[in-house]
């Protein structure tokens, strides 16, 4: 590590919470730990890690479900979880309350050492070969890739760093198919193809974020495939040919 990046690992069994943390003080990162979900929360907002590990069966009031949800509230901090339950629904509902990746128990310590290091680098710059030399614009959304900077209708959009990191992907070049499997290589890293539930939350997360109910789309969906940002004629478009169901009313009688 060229910095010393701070972890915290929130985890009820001490034998894997020592594991960890011996593991990561050895590969040069700080480490903090919690035994519960409410002394966890304290830690991450008294010290503001870089990345927090949570396991979700955590005993106490605060389970690591609830635990994710106040943390991306409060931060863009990455959160990987750690737990036992490996169901697609548990995976689901975790990334749908932030969480970055979900690594289910028993895991190697290179494999999760992997995914801290991608989770931390969707969080810096990215080098800008490649990307658009100015601002993309979608409709009413400004993409500035250079700046990390996104807008819609003026007002600034916060996105978490995966988030950020996979509407980059698609900003790249507005209107070309990026497919399930780029996207998940791309943003996750090696290994992640089949995991298609990472691209299918985090699209509905963004789309959350930047459009509007009833608007044109600003990302489209190709079935099975994946997906695309729409160029800004397209919504240009869609806008155009759906202006008279937005245009006001008349002042005489129905």
């Amino acid at each position: 590590m060229d910095d010393r990046s701070l972890v915290l690992v929130v985890e009820d069994d001490r034998n894997v919470r020592d594991l960890v943390r011996a593991n990561l003080l050895a590969r040069g990162f700080a480490v903090l730990t919690a035994e519960n979900g409410r002394d966890g929360k304290a830690l991450a907002v008294r010290e503001s890690p870089d990345l927090v590990l949570v396991d979700l069966m955590l005993p106490g009031r605060v389970d690591g479900f609830e635990l994710c949800r106040d943390l991306r509230a409060a931060s863009n901090c990455g959160i990987i979880v750690l737990s036992a339950r490996g169901s697609e629904s548990d995976k689901v509902r975790a990334l749908n309350l932030g969480a970055d990746d979900y690594l289910t128990k028993p895991f190697g310590i290179d494999e999760l050492l992997a995914r801290i290091h991608a989770t931390l680098r969707r969080s810096r710059p990215h080098p800008s070969e490649g990307q658009p030399t100015g601002p993309v614009q979608v409709g009413d959304v400004t993409i500035d890739l250079t700046r990390r900077l996104v807008t819609r209708a003026g007002e600034d959009v916060h996105l978490t760093p995966t988030e950020f990191a996979l509407l980059r992907e698609l900003a790249v070049d507005p209107g070309a198919l990026v497919s399930h499997a780029t996207l998940l290589r791309r943003v996750w890293g090696p290994g992640y193809a089949a995991n298609t539930e990472y691209t299918r939350v985090y699209i509905r997360r963004l789309r959350a974020k930047l459009e509007s109910p009833g608007a044109a789309p600003v990302i489209l969906t190709e079935p099975r495939v994946g997906y695309r940002l729409a160029p800004a004629e397209v919504v240009h478009g869609l806008l155009t040919g759906l202006g008279h169901l937005f245009s006001p009313r008349s002042s005489g009688p129905d």
